[in-house]
């Protein structure tokens, strides 16, 4: 089983109500193969919600308690961020999972990069709390930006 950003499906899920569907990613789908998830749904934010981003560091220092994730008005989503990684790990621990097809610069799934906190689009290095979180669990991680039909191959 993948796990895949549940926006990556085609599920309005995103902040803004929308999604990001992957065509790339429909045949496994439907297939069976790949296990949805918003995990800030699965944290309690409704959709549509305000945009976050983690300020002071990267994921993995909002896990260590480091950093924050809030809305461009301020208000601190840590919380219901937090949350979700915590129902997103039930989940994968519940389903065996081989990778994760995230979506890239997510304040939750982004891979390798995500926006620095100043909600001007200017990214930094590191992951999203979901994704750091799976990544300490030894999952393999993609973005939509990353897959291919070797890499399709390759965790399928």
């Amino acid at each position: 089983m993948i796990l895949v950003s549940a926006c990556l499906l085609g599920l309005s899920c995103r902040y803004d109500g929308g999604h990001n569907l992957c065509p790339a990613l429909v045949a496994p789908a439907a297939a069976g193969l790949c296990l949805p998830v918003c995990p800030e749904q699965l944290g309690g934010l409704p959709t549509p919600r305000p945009p976050g981003e983690i300020v002071g560091g990267s994921g993995n220092d909002v896990l260590a308690g480091r950093a924050s994730i809030l809305a461009a008005d301020g208000a601190d989503l840590t919380p219901a961020f937090l949350n979700g990684v915590r129902q997103t790990l039930a989940l994968v621990r519940a389903t065996p999972v081989a990778a994760a097809i995230l979506k890239a610069r997510s304040p939750s799934c982004g891979v390798g990069a995500i926006y620095d906190g100043s909600f001007t689009r200017t990214l930094r290095n590191g992951h999203g709390v979901a994704a750091a979180a799976l990544a300490e669990l030894g999952i393999e991680l993609y973005t939509e930006e990353d897959i291919t039909e070797e890499i399709l191959k390759h965790i399928m």
